[in-house]
């Protein structure tokens, strides 16, 4: 955001320690909920059935998620086995107050492999819902629990789960040693992409979940990478002179928007996924940074405080005149729009705090839905209800979750270290 780019020229450049691999992390996160939805739907989930020990992986998953989403109060569920064979006794899971239940099991597929099989009911109607069949490994159950846990969501919300997509942040384990980590959604296995003595900041996830495009201090100043998760290799995309941050991907991955000051100033300009085709986007005498593509690509919103005060603009990807969006309060950076674009996240100083705003973009209106005073880096997840920050807690730094009503709160935290820099990565194609 705006404050750490006035930073970057004090911060101490020293040595780089790279780890490209993809090694085992000791800073996996850890999730506490701190608020729900005020009218939760009540679902049991039956413990699976099948082999004992690779059933309680998936159950545990299925009903952590499904907690966890603050959507959704689960009923005890003990004392009435089955499994997605069984007839349901209705009128039992509709005495412990259920209003949908779900039960399924653990086999062996035809060529040796574990298959995590689910049924879905509605227990006032009886009926079946929907189900399914996942053909996995053993190391990959909780990811069938995760996908399991998203057809639940989907079914009972009408709305797609994000329990399957991944997340991207930042763990400062100490004064010279930074760390890129990837994991699940609930943060759990969580893997190491980029280990630097060196500062690193603002990920950004392409589009189809493939690459990683982010700033790394350890060339003696910030340059611009676009890193491969499934090889592990990375380009540069952007070492002009000077300054090169704040990358974020076009819709269809094909060009960043990146912030330079290679003209002098700080300016945008976006740049090919290989970091050729540089094209200016703002002129102006001012600090113009934290660009952010809209989601049909049309325009960049970004920060900028050419009115005498850090505001948020937007400006067609072909230039022009910028108009300005935020008008409510002294200091609104860091855009943000949401995947369906009626949405803008952004940070807000009130009451002396830095806090998570959103902004109809038809009516203009603003909400402040946090109530912490250190709050940085909005991403949305991909279905757009939930938005997962950086703030401050105990004096260090956590990753928070909220709801767009402010409503449903989780902390996520790593013992290890300070975590930062969160980007909610896109649903898995």
């Amino acid at each position: 955001m705006l404050r750490m780019l006035l930073e970057l020229g004090r911060i101490s450049l020293l040595a780089v320690v790279l780890a490209l691999l993809q090694v085992p992390a000791h800073a996996e996160l850890t999730i506490e909920i701190t608020g729900a939805g005020a009218n939760r739907i009540p679902v049991a989930i039956a413990d699976f059935g099948g082999d004992p020990a690779a059933a309680r992986i998936v159950t545990s998953v299925v009903r952590a998620d499904l907690e966890r989403s603050g959507l959704f109060k689960m009923v005890d569920a003990s004392g009435l086995p089955m499994t997605e064979t069984s007839t349901p006794p209705f009128e039992d899971w509709k005495s412990r107050g259920a209003d949908a239940l779900a039960a399924g099991s653990i086999g062996t597929s035809p060529d040796g492999r574990q298959e995590a099989r689910f049924r879905l009911y509605d227990v006032n109607k009886q009926s079946v819902l929907g189900g399914s069949a996942f053909v996995t490994s053993r190391t990959m159950l909780r990811a069938a629990g995760h996908r399991i846990a998203d057809m639940i969501y989907e079914k009972l919300t009408g709305e797609p789960g994000v329990f399957s997509t991944r997340i991207a942040y930042v763990v400062r384990v100490s004064g010279t040693r930074y760390e890129l980590h990837i994991a699940d959604a609930d943060g759990q296995n969580s893997q190491a992409a980029l280990i630097s003595k060196e500062p690193i900041i603002s990920p950004s996830w392409s589009p189809d979940g493939s690459r990683l495009a982010y700033v790394s201090f350890e060339n003696k100043k910030p340059v611009v990478y676009v890193h491969s998760l499934a090889s592990g290799k990375r380009i540069v995309v952007a070492n002009f002179k000077g300054s090169n941050s704040a990358p974020t991907w076009s819709p269809d991955g094909r060009r960043l928007a990146v912030v330079l000051s290679k003209d002098g100033g700080s300016q945008i300009f976006t740049v090919s996924a290989d970091g050729s085709g540089a094209q200016r986007l703002t002129t102006a005498n001012a600090i113009n940074t934290e660009p952010q593509y809209s989601p049909d690509g049309q325009s960049v919103y970004f920060t900028s405080d050419r009115g005498g005060s850090p505001q948020i603009y937007r400006v067609g990807v072909g230039g022009g005149d910028p108009q300005r969006v935020s008008f409510e309060g002294s200091y609104n950076v860091t855009p943000r729009i949401s995947p369906d674009g009626k949405t803008m996240a952004f940070i807000s100083r009130r009451d002396g705090g830095f806090r998570l705003s959103v902004m109809d973009l038809a009516s203009r209106q603003v909400q402040v839905i946090t109530d912490s005073q250190k709050d940085e880096s909005p991403t949305f997840a991909p279905n757009g209800r939930m938005i997962l920050i950086a703030t401050e807690a105990g004096g260090r730094g956590v990753l928070s979750a909220v709801s767009v009503d402010g409503r449903i709160k989780q902390r996520l935290s790593v013992t290890a270290g300070d975590v930062r820099e969160p980007a909610w990565g896109p649903f898995n194609k």
